[in-house]
């Protein structure tokens, strides 16, 4: 049985093995003293993940011995056989390096933290690296991606959105499914996607991996990692706007973006001024949401059980959806229980719909702490108008432990579809306003008039302007996957 040179013990497990290999430790064998009993000593070092703080992975090296050279071999051989049937590990990846997002160290990045690893894990990459908006979402619609095990995107959430959209629009048009159908079962893609963190937020990778740290991310590339996770299309009539992963928001956060977009030149600080400036604008807007509530779901917005490695509630809630689905395609759903559609009206501060937690370095808990990844549902919170004081407060929950739904002017409902018309398009006879009539009944109005006249706010998806005022929302159940596992819980981190 081969000891690890230097310490008294140490497991490894096989699927969190990058590689192994015969090493010469022949004059260089200084640990205890039983080792030097050994005259002759084989070894072979074993390259693998281990857990450091904070949810971060790093790549270490375990050197064990053996007194005969068979028995090192068979150890050799053993492994690499047993590596070779972890089917899961890409061999070859598409890369595409964005080297103007965050702080401009995409490339660098990319070179030093994480081409190393990918060698050593005997990966074989094309690297394009991208020179203009939307190059990557283009070339995925262009090369044939059929001789790649993933895409791997270097950069933000924005470099992410462009390989998603290009990923979900390729995988339809070869589907022949039309996008631009709201109500289109859209196909899910073979090809996972991997994100190596060098943006100004990541909320993508954080709220999947837990932190921000390239190495960590490459790691689960290469060990073959896989998390499902859901996707948003947000559709105006019969056109395909965008899809959505993470925040969908109108009104404050809308605002935001829209006035920082103007401001690029100032760099990372501009999202704080836009911030600063928009909350004392603290301008509402009146509108119509209605939405579909998720009943298939097995937790709450307001349950405190985040999304963690191994989900049981996306595995539950993905498995209730899928009996009610297939309920509904043979006729045998209970009719009352078909569409019920709710329907809440007023003014509005901010209208956000997120498919994640929506965590990042500034907001450890997210949006939504309780949101979860791939349960086939979105968590549509509604701020109504209050005073900035109480807007503040509640922005302010964002940073700390408290509940930030525990509020009077807050609602928070999981759902699976909703529609939002802005009392702008409802006055210019919008056909989202005279369906709703149809199908929910009389729309409900709020009679106290607004104190802030502001027609329409933009939405912001993911990081991108919308400016339509009437969209139609669904959230596709797992459409997507990720080269990640889900946050490990903190007793896992240490077991491990």
């Amino acid at each position: 049985m081969p000891k690890p040179l230097g310490v008294d013990a140490c497991s490894v497990p096989v699927s969190e093995i990058i590689t192994v290999e015969e090493t010469d430790v022949h004059g260089g064998l200084s640990g205890s003293g039983k080792w030097q009993k050994m005259e002759k000593p084989f070894a072979f070092t074993v390259h693998c993940v281990k857990r450091a703080r904070r949810h971060r992975w790093r790549w270490a090296q375990v050197t064990f011995c053996c007194a005969e050279e068979p028995l090192c071999h068979l150890w050799l051989q053993t492994l690499r056989e047993l590596l070779e049937k972890l089917t899961s590990r890409p061999k070859h990846l598409l890369v595409f390096i964005n080297p103007f997002g965050g702080k401009g160290q995409g490339k660098r990045t990319y070179e030093r933290k994480v081409a190393p690893l990918f060698t050593l894990a005997s990966i074989t990459t094309e690297v394009i690296v991208t020179e203009r908006a939307n190059q990557a979402k283009e070339s995925l619609y262009e090369i044939n991606i059929d001789k790649y095990d993933g895409i791997v995107c270097v950069g933000g959430d924005g470099m992410f959105s462009e390989v998603l959209h290009g990923l979900i629009g390729r995988t339809q048009r070869n589907a022949g499914v039309d996008q631009n159908q709201p109500r289109a079962a859209l196909v899910p893609s073979p090809l996972r996607i991997g994100i190596i963190p060098a943006g100004s937020t990541d909320c993508v990778c954080f709220s999947t991996v837990g932190t921000n740290d390239a190495e960590t991310s490459a790691l689960h590339i290469i060990v073959g990692d896989s998390l499902a996770m859901d996707v948003s299309s947000v559709h105006h009539g019969c056109a395909l706007l965008r899809y959505s992963v993470s925040l969908l928001g109108y009104g404050f956060y809308g605002d935001v973006l829209k006035d920082s977009e103007k401001k690029r030149w100032m760099g990372l600080i501009r999202y704080d001024f836009s911030g600063l400036k928009t909350f004392l604008s603290h301008h509402c807007y009146e509108g119509t949401v209605s939405f579909l509530p998720a009943r298939h779901t097995v937790g709450s917005p307001r349950d405190r059980k985040p999304c963690r490695a191994g989900c049981f509630v996306c595995r539950q809630s993905r498995q209730q959806l899928e009996e009610e689905q297939k309920k509904s395609l043979y006729g045998l759903a209970d009719p009352e229980e078909v569409e019920e559609w709710k329907v809440v009206c007023g003014k509005f501060l901010a209208i956000n719909a997120t498919n994640m937690s929506c965590a990042c370095p500034r907001s450890p808990q997210g949006l939504s702490p309780a949101a979860h990844l791939g349960d086939g549902s979105s968590d549509l919170i509604l701020i109504r108008k209050c005073s900035r004081f109480n807007f503040l407060r509640f922005l302010v929950r964002h940073t700390n432990q408290y509940d930030q739904f525990d509020f009077e002017f807050v609602e928070v409902y999981r759902v699976k579809k909703f529609q939002f018309v802005s009392k702008q398009a409802e006055d210019e006879g919008g056909d989202l306003k005279e369906r709703g009539k149809t199908r929910f009944g009389q729309v409900c109005s709020d009679p106290s008039p607004c104190c802030c006249p502001v027609p329409s706010s933009s939405w912001n998806c993911d990081g991108e302007v919308l400016s339509s005022s009437a969209i139609e929302v669904r959230v596709h159940c797992q459409l997507v996957r990720l080269f990640a596992r889900g946050i490990e819980d903190p007793a896992e981190e240490s077991h491990a």
